[in-house]
């Protein structure tokens, strides 16, 4: 073995190799198995967590915004490592879309608004203004917050 590293912010080991007969130079990763994490959805239905899915719903939401693909990246990123640091390996889909829309409303107000009305299955204007309110007692409770720091 040549070198190792730490990779992935820490979640796996890159290691450079040589192979002793021919000294071909290979680089392999080690990571931690995990189990696997299940969305309930609110039909009932199962599926497997899937960043692929979450990483895809959130560059949509977030089209325009100027919001980099890997900061996208480093969100799903904190978002799987909570989810597998939890005791429990199921989460409803509304508890998830929740845990999303808190890291979301740090980085864009319209990428929140966006990614609660797909999630939220927004019905009307009634909808938006409700999340428009939460999103501002938010912010409003955020300042308070920095205030007395």
């Amino acid at each position: 073995m040549l070198e190792s590293r730490a990779a992935d912010a820490g979640r796996s080991v890159r290691r450079r190799r040589e192979c002793l007969n021919c000294e071909f130079r290979f680089t392999t990763y080690e990571r931690v198995e995990t189990m696997p994490i299940t969305v309930v959805k609110r039909s009932g239905n199962r599926e497997t967590f899937s960043r692929t899915k979450l990483l895809t719903g959130l560059v949509r939401a977030c089209e325009k915004t100027g919001l980099d693909t890997s900061r996208l990246e480093m969100l799903v990123d904190d978002i799987e490592l909570q989810l597998q640091q939890r005791n429990q390996k199921e989460i409803s889909s509304q508890d998830l879309g929740n845990l999303v829309l808190d890291e979301l409303g740090e980085l864009s107000e319209v990428a929140y608004v966006r990614f609660a009305s797909v999630y939220g299955k927004f019905s009307g204007v009634s909808d938006f203004m409700t999340t428009l309110e939460a999103l501002k007692h938010r912010q409003n409770l955020k300042r308070q917050l920095a205030e007395i720091s």
